[in-house]
């Protein structure tokens, strides 16, 4: 009994030193074959980079989506251009370059809607 009793707080520090840190996304929507942000998309973008600057250790991940209209070359660099606009208004909002780790990942095939694959998603790990 006494070592049942002994053992649960190292597994009560065992489970806390292996939960991994939470993580939090944020999606920003464009037209077809726009490279232009809206309302909405400033606002996910000031809201993602408010999270990163509240959480100065977190890691941000940028990746840009197109839908599968057009070529896929095509897609490929409107993907990595949505990202990269992304990311510049993220630096202006004051988030570090280091932290952003982007990428154009081209065209995908959508479940409701193209305007599901017109999007840059915007994913703050480690907050």
């Amino acid at each position: 009994m006494r070592r049942a009793l002994l053992s649960l707080p190292l597994i009560a520090l065992i489970a806390a030193c292996t939960t991994t840190p939470a993580s939090q996304a944020f999606l920003v929507f464009f037209e077809p074959w726009s490279v232009k942000l809206d309302a909405q998309g400033r606002a996910a973008i000031d809201g993602a980079a408010e999270l990163a600057r509240k959480s100065p250790s977190s890691t941000i991940h940028v990746v840009g989506f197109a839908d599968p209209e057009g070529s896929t070359a095509a897609n490929i660099e409107l993907s990595r251009l949505r990202a990269q606009l992304v990311v510049d208004e993220l630096v202006k909002a004051g988030v570090p370059q280091a932290r952003i780790r982007q990428s154009g990942r081209g065209p995908t095939d959508f479940a409701q809607s193209s305007l599901e694959s017109r999007r840059v998603e915007i994913t703050i790990s480690g907050i």
